[in-house]
């Protein structure tokens, strides 16, 4: 049975010096229980604007989001949110980090407390309760902020490239945690990612998006059991045609396009801009990574 429905959704961004940039236009697309789905796509395909509008951060111009039958209209405990740089709280240790939803929505301190057991269980993060961010691995602050984000316990996770942030050596470990704990939860996913070889180990779907007004180039079933092995010929060859897919999804932007104004604020309006915009942000990306191993030493 579907948990999240798309309908027919479409937004479009405006600017005073520049026409209108349609970013979505009449998306379609569902999600059964206990899936795992990744959006893939060039950047400024609109992925994390949709992602966006599934947590209710964003209205749609038009067309309707229903979760669990419910149309979502705003922002709720119904959806767990993990944002790209995890946004923890530097101020709190990890057991109010991850318990600070439970105390808003006024659970019973006994109700906290089991649930943070639970959490702490799927997690592995006894004994690093009392600790406060800075003082974790990237892999652990990664940790922290998806359990916060099912701690209230969603219908459904929203993940915005959860491993943009760290460096390539970290990245397959971390791909490997992220499965487990999620695994672990029985939860629905839907996630953001750039990186085709992270979409194809970890997800049951993946959509690929185009840079022209989004739309679904192919919805594709990764049909491969758990655990993967990313050396196997069946997992090369679905990294292999989602790879190709992008390529295509790359090219099939309007030539005249505009910059991107969407949540990234990149520039991509040419073939040159997006290399030197992903090299950038590479390079931010890698520099932040480094920085917080330095800072757990």
């Amino acid at each position: 049975m579907d948990l999240l429905e798309v309908k027919e959704i479409s937004k479009t961004f405006t600017q005073k010096s520049r026409p209108p940039h349609i970013v979505l236009e009449k998306l379609s697309f569902s999600v059964e229980r206990g899936q795992y789905v990744s959006l893939l796509g060039p950047s400024g395909c609109g992925k994390t604007t949709l992602l966006t509008m599934l947590g209710g951060f964003m209205p749609a111009d038009t067309g309707q989001i229903f979760l669990a039958g419910k149309k979502v209209e705003g922002p709720g405990p119904d959806r767990g949110f993990v944002f790209q740089n995890y946004a923890l709280f530097p101020w709190m240790t990890v057991k109010e980090n991850i318990l600070y939803s439970l105390k808003v929505q006024k659970f019973s301190k006994k109700e906290r407390e089991q649930r943070l057991q639970e959490l702490l269980d799927i997690s592995h993060l006894h004994g690093s309760e009392n600790k406060y961010p800075i003082q974790l691995s990237g892999g652990m602050q990664q940790r922290v902020a998806v359990v916060r984000a099912l701690a209230s316990r969603p219908e459904i996770l929203l993940l915005d490239e959860p491993l943009g942030a760290i460096d390539f050596q970290m990245r397959e470990l971390l791909q490997e945690e992220l499965a487990a704990l999620v695994e672990g939860a029985k939860t629905t996913v839907v996630m953001v990612t750039h990186d085709v070889n992270e979409s194809v180990y970890l997800s049951d779907r993946v959509i690929v998006m185009s840079a022209n007004k989004g739309r679904i180039i192919k919805d594709a079933y990764i049909d491969l059991p758990r655990s993967r092995s990313r050396q196997s010929k069946a997992f090369k060859e679905h990294v292999f045609e989602l790879s190709d897919l992008v390529r295509q999804a790359f090219q099939e932007r309007d030539c005249d396009r505009q910059a991107d104004i969407s949540v990234r604020d990149m520039d991509m309006g040419s073939d040159s801009n997006f290399i030197a915009s992903y090299n950038r942000m590479h390079s931010k990306y890698t520099n932040v990574a480094n920085g917080r191993s330095r800072a757990a030493k």
